[in-house]
């Protein structure tokens, strides 16, 4: 115990000023670390276009690569479209990457931002809509349709179903009364199932995506002699990242930064692999449009009584 005389001394008062100067100082430090360490965690809603399990091998890759560059922790959230919109507007995702027609509901419903488009193929940021048959089938022009059976993609998918059913209308056929049937295929891989359909006979004629019947025959999969095009949409953009109304503007400038400066020699690590980032997500790039470019999608889905504009 210390002397009375000592503790009221001047030297002991500076004692104790020098000691609790010491313990504001260290106690963050000492305390602290993992609160300094902390980075924003934001969710980044990836619609599904198969499967969750090939949505996140494409795209774990690109959400690394996007929290390298931003000093953010992306999660990536593989989602079906159908269940997109609702679990965004709970506010689940800071950020989305969909289809062109997604990005036009979400803008039009809870003010979604546009920040960029993916490039792939020779349309680049964009891309159709095409109704194919097969060589040889008779089916020779788009009129022929009438009576036939018909095979469409997804409900949402801008040029596997929009396109295709606005063509038609545009050419004077109604899809509900002047075909004979029409259907859409369950499961993965339906742009490419329809466009098999067509070419084994299930179908008569397909809503085929010009860029599903690019890759495919590129990869050997079909010859691009085996079908007519009966049809093809106007070119519209393609798949698009947004961000949602409140979503930090400084964050939001970084990300279309790192988007539209990703070259295809970026890597990240995965697994303990190198990756590249562009390959692996199977696309060529990112190109910043206008939302003005969205507007034939919006003529579409306005056209086709479709969402966000359908009135029954």
């Amino acid at each position: 115990m210390l002397p009375k005389t000592f503790t009221s001394s001047p030297c002991y008062r500076y004692y104790l000023k020098v000691t609790l100067l010491l313990a504001l100082t260290l106690t963050p430090l000492l305390f602290g670390c993992d609160k300094v360490k902390e980075r924003p965690v934001l969710r980044i809603g990836f619609m599904n276009c198969n499967n969750e399990q090939e949505t996140l091998q494409r795209f774990l890759p690109l959400t690394r690569y996007l929290s390298r560059k931003v000093g953010v922790d992306f999660v990536a959230v593989p989602v079906d479209a159908h269940d997109l919109e609702n679990r965004f507007k709970t506010g689940e995702f800071s950020f989305t990457h969909t289809n062109s027609l997604l990005y036009v509901i979400l803008r039009e419903n809870y003010n979604l931002e546009l920040i960029a488009s993916e490039k792939r193929g020779r349309f680049g940021s964009r891309t159709a809509g095409a109704i194919i048959a097969r060589k040889g089938s008779g089916i020779e022009k788009l009129g022929d349709i009438r009576g036939k059976r018909m095979a469409f993609g997804p409900m949402l998918a801008p040029t596997g179903y929009l396109a295709e059913y606005d063509l038609m209308l545009r050419a004077g056929l109604d899809p509900e009364r002047d075909l004979g049937y029409y259907a859409i295929p369950s499961g993965s891989f339906k742009h490419e199932k329809v466009i098999y359909g067509v070419l084994f006979g299930q179908f008569d004629v397909a809503a085929a995506p010009a860029l599903d019947l690019e890759l495919m025959a590129r990869e050997g999969k079909i010859s691009p002699d085996d079908f007519v095009i009966l049809a093809q949409s106007p070119v519209i953009p393609y798949c698009t990242f947004g961000a949602a109304k409140g979503a930090d503007p400084k964050i939001v400038a970084q990300v279309r930064r790192a988007l539209l400066e990703l070259k295809p020699t970026d890597t990240v690590e995965i697994d303990g692999e190198r990756v590249k980032v562009l390959k692996s997500a199977w696309i060529d790039g990112y190109e910043e449009l206008l939302d003005s470019d969205y507007n034939p999608i919006r003529d579409m889905a306005r056209r086709v009584n479709m969402p966000p504009y359908q009135k029954y």
